[in-house]
């Protein structure tokens, strides 16, 4: 009780205390009140997240894009919208400039996809991988997950968030300042040139720019390297990088399944979620997003021209001479016509970039703009690559680089291969007409990269040889079914051949090619549209102007699908070409010479002849050992490889040593040696001779003709003993005819024993491969034929050259002596 009253006593004091003090203010001096206290708000933690303003401050300068850039001295700050976290970017580095000996600038080094992504006060950048995937309904998706852990490549403090909040900033200078492997100089050229690390005093970046679609960045990198390509004395590699992030769309377009039927640049992935009970790599086209517009679908489906809903424009760059952009353009729009058998009309089309007038905002660099760029490179060459969504395989942008020099190639194999019969090539500089249209020609094909083809090799075989010297067959099909073969120019036609045409043009392989990548099949998934696609290529089969050979790079085991080839006999079509470069070389002076200047142009021109002529007996020799290759699936009749016939390759053989191994005096023309070298005639029929030779005994070669008798018989096969013994006769005839022998057969002769030495005591087992554009036959050389029947051939030689030896003058009776002496130190090297 005592204590509830004391409580109750503590309130109404408390009450009129209160009252009392207020009432009091009316008659006393206010008391200037204290001001209160209030907590200090606590200090942004150095290096911690700052205030926007403090970060981006009024001296940066602002690049909006992709993300917002701002620059200030040689920081970049990257401003990333939420939006854009998680998004999938695909990072594709190039070397932009290169240093001297280490090759040209735009070839892709790296391509990865990358995912920004927020932990805590960090910015993750990862890496995502699609080289393994399962859908992620199934339970194996778990698994795959599991097993493919994303590396982070690089994690960023956050400097700020944007004022209303949507965005992150970081600094993302050390991402390109530093050296980071995936987005620097690539780890093949590091170990080639023993490069050690980077010199961060000499490397810098040069640029980011932010586009609407992607974000640009070029940084010069400078490496120590114990081997540098040139410049050795300095002890460094300097190299400008190019990064291109482009944003992938946030829906993949459909995908095309490949089928090997019919060419086409393609990408794959390893698909756990599928029925087969095992792994399995699908495989799909890159090609662009080419749809139909919603309101044109009946059109479409009567068969009809509809345009599509997005054209493929490609710009010609501004920096381009002007003589020469028309026939670019034109390269361009001869794709029209492909399209045309996809069913759109104006689905592609070459336009001149717009001026900075006309559209100041307009950059090369832009992903959003396909640009022909054109290079002020004395580089003899033109490439086109594109940019590819890897998760469905469209292409999103793609840029021809252009140099300068490719008309110094255009120029030599036009000259070489059409003179005789072609007044416009007859000179050292083309008229404007005719340069014009090889660039044309060039563009053409080029394009044709960027669209998704590569090279169809097994093209220019569908034209009998005669066929070539035709002016109507020529005007309808040109010089290929293809312009993706490099069947170049009509070296075939003779100069009675009027009006023939020289060169190949957008032809039927390429609108079939383009109509089965492109056609759109509406209303079915991916998976739906195979047994369509399929029916597509069986409508063609067997024809050979439909058919796709794949280019070959170590060697080339289908005589069928070369480089540089015309018709579908290779002998006979080296004949005539042998024959034109017969006609061009008396005028040769005449047709490269100018007032006043000396004859490095006459040199020039007469190594380009030579070396056509080695092209046509590399074309030959192939035949030799020579197995076909043509793509079937399973529920087509017939063999995917076929060997050459035998009879077709003993003439090929017989040709080379007719045409080559018999020495080719028609080319020992010593006016243009009197004018160009004071040496290296000789040396240079003993090269020819002994690169063709060292071809025909290639173990891989020798392999394939060992595996022909097996399987076929003697009767069918063109074996192995037999071609060792025709050509032992072709290179040494003149010890079975009595014969003096002189100087190129000597140097032959003495090649012929360093190979047979080689393939004895040297040779090394290969592996064997069959992998699209590697193509090698595998061997145990030790556990083969073929040391057998080197050995007794060297035996044989022996014998021969030992019973010709005191025959002829007396350097061929040395020479003989010698080669006996060679053969014992071959047989018993010890």
């Amino acid at each position: 009780m005592t204590k509830k009253i004391f409580i109750k006593l503590l309130l109404v004091a408390f009450v009129f205390g209160f009252s009392t003090e207020t009432s009091a203010q009316f008659w006393k001096k206010k008391k200037k009140e204290a001001p209160k206290k209030v907590a200090p708000k606590p200090k942004p933690s150095k290096g911690g997240i700052q205030p926007y303003s403090k970060v981006v401050t009024k001296d940066h300068k602002t690049d909006d894009g992709l993300f917002k850039v701002h620059k200030k001295d040689e920081k970049y700050l990257f401003e990333i919208p939420d939006s854009l976290l998680r998004r999938e970017m695909l990072m594709v580095t190039r070397i932009a400039k290169t240093a001297s000996g280490i090759g040209f600038g735009g070839g892709k080094a790296n391509t990865q996809v990358l995912r920004w992504e927020k932990k805590n006060d960090n910015i993750l950048l990862r890496v995502v991988s699609h080289d393994v995937v399962a859908d992620t309904i199934l339970p194996v998706h778990e698994a795959v997950v599991n097993s493919n852990l994303e590396p982070i490549l690089f994690s960023f403090p956050i400097k700020a968030f944007s004022k209303d909040s949507t965005a992150t900033v970081i600094d993302a200078t050390s991402l390109f300042a530093t050296d980071v492997p995936s987005l620097g100089f690539p780890s093949r050229g590091r170990r080639g040139y023993q490069i050690t690390r980077m010199d961060k005093a000499r490397s810098y970046i040069e640029r980011i720019s932010s586009y609407p679609q992607n974000i640009e960045t070029r940084h010069v990198k400078t490496y120590f390297a114990n081997k540098a390509p040139s410049n050795s004395a300095v002890g460094s590699v300097t190299v400008e990088m190019s990064n291109s992030m482009v944003l992938l769309p946030k829906i993949p377009m459909k995908r095309r399944y490949f089928d090997e039927r019919v060419g086409w640049f393609a990408r794959g992935q390893i698909d756990y979620g599928l029925k087969d009970q095992k792994s399995k790599t699908v495989t799909y086209l890159d090609r662009y997003r080419l749809e139909v517009k919603d309101e044109d679908i009946e059109k479409f489906k009567r068969g009809e021209l509809v345009e599509p809903k997005k054209q493929i424009v490609y710009y010609v760059d501004r920096a381009t001479p002007e003589e020469w952009v028309p026939y670019i353009i034109q390269g361009v729009n001869d794709w029209q016509v492909a399209f045309e058998a996809a069913g759109f009309k104006n689905a592609i089309v070459g336009k001149r970039a717009p001026t900075k007038e006309e559209d100041p905002e307009y950059s090369p660099e832009d992903v959003r703009y396909s640009v022909i760029r054109y290079l002020a490179s004395p580089i003899p060459n033109a490439n086109g690559p594109h940019v590819s969504d890897p998760r469905s395989g469209e292409i999103l942008e793609s840029d021809i680089n252009w140099y300068h020099n490719v008309m110094t190639l255009l120029h030599n194999w036009f000259f070489i291969q059409t003179a005789a019969i072609n007044p416009d090539a007859r000179s050292k500089n083309f008229k404007t007409e005719t340069m014009g249209r090889l660039i044309r020609f060039v563009s053409s094909h080029e394009l044709g990269h960027t669209l998704g083809l590569p090279h169809n090799m097994g093209s220019s075989v569908a034209y009998p040889v005669d066929s070539l010297r035709s002016a109507s067959f020529t005007a309808k099909y040109g010089t290929a079914p293809s312009i993706m073969d490099y069947a170049r120019f009509n070296y075939i036609a003779q100069p009675e051949d009027k009006g023939v045409s020289l060169m190949p043009n957008v032809g039927i392989y390429d609108k079939y090619a383009i109509a089965w990548g492109y056609r759109p099949i509406l209303d079915k998934t991916a998976e739906e549209e195979k047994p369509i696609l399929d029916s597509w290529i069986l409508e063609h089969a067997g024809d050979p102007m439909y058919r796709f050979g794949h280019q070959q790079a170590a060697g080339v085991v289908d005589p069928s699908s070369q480089t540089e080839d015309l018709g579908d006999d290779a002998m006979k079509a080296s004949m005539y070409g042998i024959k034109n470069l017969k006609r061009i070389l008396p005028k040769l002076e005449e047709w490269t010479s100018e007032k006043g200047e000396n004859y490095d142009e006459l040199s020039s021109m007469y190594g380009q002849l030579i070396g056509q002529f080695n092209r046509y007996m590399g074309h030959v020799s192939a035949n030799i050992g020579g197995v076909y290759e043509y793509y079937k699936t399973t529920d087509q009749e017939g063999a995917v490889y076929t060997h050459v016939d035998k009879s077709k390759q003993k003439e090929a053989l017989q040709f080379v040593i007719d045409e080559l191994f018999k020495t080719p005096e028609w080319m020992l023309d010593e006016n243009i040696f009197s004018k160009t070298e004071f040496s290296g005639s000789v040396e240079r029929v003993r090269g020819l001779q002994a690169r063709t030779l060292n071809n025909i005994l290639d173990a891989g070669r020798m392999a394939r003709m060992i595996e022909n008798e097996t399987l076929n018989g003697s009767s069918k096969a063109y074996t192995l003993v037999n071609m060792m013994s025709d050509l032992r006769k072709g290179v040494w005839s003149e010890i079975y005819n009595g014969r003096s022998i002189d100087t190129y057969r000597r140097n032959l002769q003495r090649a012929h024993l360093d190979r047979l030495n080689y393939l004895l005591n040297d040779a090394k087992d290969q592996r064997g491969f069959n992998s699209g554009y590697l193509k090698r036959s595998g061997i145990t050389i030790n556990q083969s034929d073929v040391k057998s029947v080197v050995r007794g051939e060297l035996k044989r030689l022996q014998r021969d050259a030992r019973s010709a030896s005191n025959r002829g003058n007396t350097i061929t009776r040395y020479h003989l002596q010698d080669v006996v002496d060679r053969i014992d130190m071959i047989l018993d090297p010890k």
